[in-house]
């Protein structure tokens, strides 16, 4: 099974989700939630992500996580992570009450990908206050891929993590996660960072990017946008279609993407000195807003 033979697949079986100019979307990855251990990448930004999410919450945008979300080679279940992370859940729950929320697994969170392990620890949690199950995401599903496609131009946007494009991150990903569990986990405690992870192996990354650009190609320049890679991508018009929505385990920042008003815009939320010492999170532009309409073909 090739990685373009993934891609195919993910693609056939996408959900479809129409839009039109009017609707408004933001794009993350890889926040890696975790149990706020000195291990948890994602409890850093914290702060950052949820003004951030408050903001587009307010902004009736609808949510898009494109992959590993949550950190569940690490930590052995949601629940620890829930606990950890508890208001940003809840917010995330009211995106999902309103039907702006769509997630899609990635290779940190693949075990999402069977609906029965979603619905089982997903749906409720325990309130520890009551000894009662509430309800948090019911009957929530995971996709392996999203297509926003455009009501009137019928021009389509491909959502998906991106490990299609990486074996060991797809199909070895059992593998790689007891490698994380066991071995990487508390070496990243000291410091020492894990190499399965292409965010930290940049030749892992160039031949998993140069993968999807052969798929898109073959695609006739199929817009498309990944994470996995932890790396920002935003090219310019006419150029390859392939855009990344970066992380949210940067150091003291997190990126996405929005799509509003026909545009396409690659952000930055950070944490900004004021002049008279107030520190302060801030949306910074990093590149467009570009047409979406500039990459047809």
């Amino acid at each position: 099974m090739s990685s373009q033979f993934r891609l195919d697949r993910a693609y056939q079986n996408a959900k479809i989700i129409s839009f039109d100019d009017s609707s408004k979307f933001v794009l993350f990855s890889d926040c890696h939630r975790g149990d706020n251990s000195f291990a948890d990448d994602f409890a850093n930004n914290r702060n950052i992500y949820f003004h951030a999410l408050k903001y587009y919450y307010n902004e009736n945008y609808t949510y898009c996580e494109l992959g590993d979300g949550d950190e569940l080679w690490e930590n052995l279940n949601f629940e620890t992570i829930f606990r950890a992370h508890k208001n940003v859940y809840e917010l995330l729950q009211l995106f999902y009450q309103k039907n702006r929320l769509e997630m899609i697994w990635g290779n940190h969170d693949m075990v999402y990908r069977d609906p029965k392990y979603a619905k089982k620890n997903l749906s409720t949690y325990l309130d520890h206050k009551t000894g009662k199950e509430v309800p948090l995401f019911p009957n929530i599903k995971y996709n392996e891929a999203i297509v926003l496609r455009h009501q009137e131009t019928e021009q389509e946007i491909f959502l998906l993590h991106g490990h299609q494009a990486d074996f060991m991150n797809y199909i070895g990903w059992r593998i790689n996660r007891f490698l994380v569990r066991i071995l990487w986990k508390p070496l990243q405690v000291v410091g020492i960072a894990d190499p399965t992870s292409p965010a930290k192996n940049y030749k892992e990354t160039i031949r998993i990017e140069r993968r999807i650009k052969k798929w898109i190609i073959n695609n006739k320049n199929k817009f498309t946008v990944i994470g996995h890679t932890h790396r920002p991508r935003f090219p310019e018009a006419g150029e390859l279609a392939l855009f990344n929505d970066g992380s949210c385990v940067h150091p003291r920042s997190i990126t996405g993407i929005e799509i509003e008003n026909g545009h396409i815009t690659l952000i930055k939320w950070q944490i900004s000195t004021t002049e008279d010492g107030t520190l302060k999170i801030i949306r910074v532009i990093l590149e467009g807003p570009q047409k979406t309409t500039d990459f047809i073909t």
